[in-house]
């Protein structure tokens, strides 16, 4: 009998050991967490795609944070911009670009995340009488890239984009003008109108400009400069509408 119970004591050690050697006697212990940056990464952009933006900015975040190599978190810092821009919160966007750019100024996504800024910019621009401020802070940030980046490959599009920001802006500028112009303000449109000369030469609208030019100075009773640019009109534009005006 007490060979039987010595025999089922030691039986018992014998498993409580197996099962405390195995980890299967007591709490289970957690599996170090496996981080795998680009798994983190198609998470993220399937988060995204789903528009569950907080929670793809977590991974982010964490890619960031503990990615050592640096290789994957300037893609991760990239996505976050995006985001931002994907959730309409343009302002947030700009800063996370400008945060890019400040983090890795070398990195060849760097032109990308400037013409980003600029592009954010872009898109808010609506007509020259609302959109003058904003296209004067796409234009500075179109430039910013041409400068930062001369090798950058938006070569086709962002003279386009250019342009339409000097555009926009000189429509701006004309508005102002016309409205001196019709109060008799002339001396204040003679201001504007000049400007829209020195700064945009290539303004689509520049007959318009320089008619009015013409108009402003007359109405004073300036003769050169009446004189002046009424040659300028005749030869720059002989086809317009506003060189036939000024003949009749």
């Amino acid at each position: 009998m007490l060979k039987n119970i010595e025999s089922f004591i030691y039986l018992s050690l014998i498993i409580c050991l197996f099962f405390i050697i195995t980890g299967c006697g007591g709490k289970t212990p957690l599996k170090k967490d496996e981080f795998d940056p680009v798994a983190y990464l198609k998470k993220a952009d399937e988060l995204i795609a789903k528009k569950e933006f907080e929670e793809a900015r977590k991974l982010l975040l964490e890619i960031k944070n503990r990615e050592s190599a640096k290789e994957y978190a300037p893609i991760a810092q990239l996505k976050i911009a995006d985001s931002y821009l994907k959730e309409d919160e343009t302002e947030l966007a700009i800063t996370e670009y400008r945060r890019f750019i400040e983090l890795y100024p070398e990195s060849t996504y760097a032109p990308y995340a400037q013409y980003s800024i600029g592009m954010a910019y872009f898109r808010q621009i609506e007509s020259a009488e609302r959109g003058a401020g904003t296209a004067k802070k796409a234009l500075q940030e179109f430039l910013k890239l041409q400068e930062m980046y001369p090798r950058h490959p938006y070569g086709e599009i962002l003279p386009l984009r250019i342009q339409k920001c000097r555009n926009i802006i000189a429509e701006g500028e004309l508005l102002i003008g016309k409205f001196y112009h019709k109060k008799g303000s002339y001396k204040a449109a003679i201001g504007r109108l000049e400007g829209i000369l020195k700064e945009y030469p290539d303004f689509k609208n520049l007959d318009e400009t320089l008619y009015l030019l013409i108009d402003s100075y007359k109405k004073l009773e300036i003769s050169d400069k009446v004189k002046q640019y009424s040659m300028m009109l005749r030869e720059k534009f002989p086809d317009s509408p506003f060189t036939k005006k000024l003949k009749d």
